[in-house]
């Protein structure tokens, strides 16, 4: 998506929330699409700073937080780790790579999420799959 289509799907979105789109949550926004390395707070915050040096720690926060709840991103947890900030929004599951603390996509496809859906029991229908896998890369051999 271009930065024009980026800001109107924003502008959208919060509208929709019955909000307003600000200078901060478009370029937090943008700063999650640019790099999707899921980032934390502290990680969006720095990168956010080169654009709004002005900008706080807590406003990240709260943009980070409206942009959740507008379904424009998913905060994506690891126990006791910092929460990180996906703007994937396609079904997917996380790969945690354990060594080097990275976050890596790993799309589902249809049939992988139907079967899912089929081991839920009777009368139960899931709103969202949450899949995270935890290891490390390995090396392949030729």
């Amino acid at each position: 998506m271009a930065a024009t289509e980026n800001s109107e799907a924003l502008t959208q979105r919060l509208a929709d929330s019955g909000l307003r789109s600000t200078p901060q949550r478009e370029v937090v926004y943008n700063v999650l699409l640019k790099k999707r390395d899921h980032p934390t707070a502290d990680e969006v915050f720095s990168r956010v700073k080169f654009e709004l040096p002005t900008i706080s720690l807590a406003t990240v926060y709260n943009c980070l937080e409206t942009l959740v709840q507008c379904d424009l991103v998913r905060a994506v947890n690891f126990e006791r780790a910092p929460t990180r900030y996906c703007p994937n929004l396609r079904p997917h599951a996380h790969f945690h790579d354990e060594q080097t603390g990275r976050t890596h996509d790993i799309d589902l496809p249809p049939a992988v999420l139907e079967k899912l859906n089929g081991v839920l029991p009777r009368g139960f229908d899931a709103t969202s799959v949450e899949i995270t896998f935890r290891g490390k890369a390995t090396k392949f051999t030729s």
